[in-house]
């Protein structure tokens, strides 16, 4: 019988330690557009000999897994890929928990495990999967749904007639036989209209948070977490206090005791002694939403003014209306790193591969929209040499939001054409805000958790 696409589907775990998943739980990916859990390539090189074929022998080189996902933005299957190549923040790293969020860009690639069931056929596994450029897309003029392109390396994938791999005598020995798997999202996918894009311009700025911490403190501000350190570079357990702190040094921005900066001046206090230990905010009473503060790193070492968005929405002052598509891509530049390893039941397999490891790159963070022209304001801006301070794109309370911060507009072109409308097609990449530390990371936030 011929082999049918829509008998396919897959599910992901994911791995604490690269390759190596725990067999102890299966998430479903979602709405599959894209999916080949079985692009494998060796490298070969032909040895040449006497006779007619330059192929007269084959040295084998490493094995290199590559896996190209895109699904709808349904489910959570969609925000474990966009999420882990922007990174993935343990937020309890002091209490010994793991709340992983993609808080900012981090230096350690972040991997899942993708199990994939063909109906009446079998299992294919691949492990260590890790997303190096995943491009988010919105098309408005469409009418489909959003997207999320993935495109994968991973350490190596293997096929099973049942979820016990280990029966097979293969080189992978994950065992999913005692782990149902699950049933597929039952929401719909998002759609272009579930997405609103906002930005702030630097007129929307004012001086909103002034802070002072501990000798060689400083803070980290994020979509939707403040982290405190102290000068040993450790989450400050002087910030503990259960409600907004989740963990030591750790501050919910979205709790209603720390949701706008008055609350932040009740948290620290107005003196040394009075809130959090060698921390202090003087009195404010402004309702504007701490999540409006720029994204970054700050010093705190002295006191400090951050600037935000003067707004008591999560809606920034400025919507990017009449859009007609929006693409926001992060690109890892990931390096694969080749080397033998050797597995199986009775660990006697030894297979070179390409991905053995993964060392993560640095990101580029692009966000291209196109739009009907309305005003000369992005124009401005762009021929200004200026920044955009901020931009949301926001899909919902109940999905989540991801931030963007100090967009610098790349290019801009605006075609004209008889009986055409007129449109924009803008190219922005972010840095971040700050003065210590890596405090690009924070060119990209989002407020989930992976």
């Amino acid at each position: 019988m011929v082999r049918l696409t829509q008998n396919v589907e897959a599910a992901f775990e994911v791995e604490t330690n690269y390759s190596d998943p725990a067999d102890s739980s299966l998430t479903h990916l979602g709405l599959l557009d894209t999916f080949d859990p079985r692009q494998v390539e060796m490298n070969v090189t032909p040895v040449p000999s006497l006779g007619q074929s330059t192929d007269a022998h084959h040295a084998a080189g490493p094995i290199n897994v590559t896996l190209p996902i895109k699904v709808a933005c349904q489910g959570t299957g969609w925000k474990q890929l966009l999420g882990r190549a922007i990174g993935a923040t343990d937020l309890d790293e002091g209490a010994g928990g793991t709340t992983l969020v993609p808080h900012k860009l981090t230096k350690t690639p972040s991997s899942l495990a993708i199990l994939a069931r063909e109906t009446g056929v079998g299992f294919t596994l691949a492990t260590g999967v890790v997303p190096n450029e995943v491009t988010l897309e919105a098309d408005y003029t469409a009418g489909g749904y959003i997207t999320v392109d993935a495109q994968c390396t991973a350490f190596f994938t293997q096929d099973s007639d049942d979820l016990n791999l280990s029966d097979n005598g293969g080189f992978l020995v994950d065992n999913y036989s005692d782990v149902s798997f699950p049933s597929a999202p039952t929401d719909d996918p998002l759609l272009p209209s579930n997405l609103v894009v906002s930005f702030a311009k630097t007129s929307d700025l004012e001086t909103e948070l002034t802070i002072d911490g501990p000798a060689g403190s400083y803070i980290e501000i994020g979509e939707k977490y403040l982290r405190a350190f102290d000068g040993n570079d450790a989450l400050d357990t002087n910030v503990t206090a259960g409600g907004a702190v989740t963990a030591a040094g750790v501050v919910n921005l979205t709790n209603a005791a720390a949701d706008t900066l008055g609350d932040l001046d009740a948290l620290f206090g107005t003196s040394s002694g009075a809130g959090k230990s060698g921390w202090t905010v003087p009195t404010n009473t402004n309702t504007s939403l701490t999540t409006n503060l720029l994204k970054g790193i700050y010093s705190t070492d002295t006191s400090r003014t951050i600037q935000g968005v003067d707004s008591t929405s999560t809606t920034l002052p400025n919507v990017f209306s009449n859009l007609k598509t929006v693409s926001l891509k992060i690109a890892n530049n990931n390096t694969s790193i080749p080397a033998s390893v050797t597995r199986g039941a009775s660990s006697n397999i030894t297979k070179w591969l390409q991905n053995a490891s993964i060392g993560q790159g640095k990101a580029d963070v692009t966000l291209d929209v196109t739009m009907t022209a309305e005003n000369e304001d992005l124009y401005d801006i762009y021929v200004a040499g200026g920044v955009i301070p901020l931009v949301r794109l926001d899909f919902g309370d109940s999905v989540g939001s991801i931030a963007l911060t100090n967009g610098t507009i790349t290019s801009f072109t605006r075609p004209l054409s008889g009986g055409g409308e007129v449109v924009d097609t803008i190219s922005m990449k972010f840095r971040g805000a700050g003065d210590v530390r890596d405090y690009s990371s924070l060119a990209i936030s989002a407020d989930w958790t992976v």
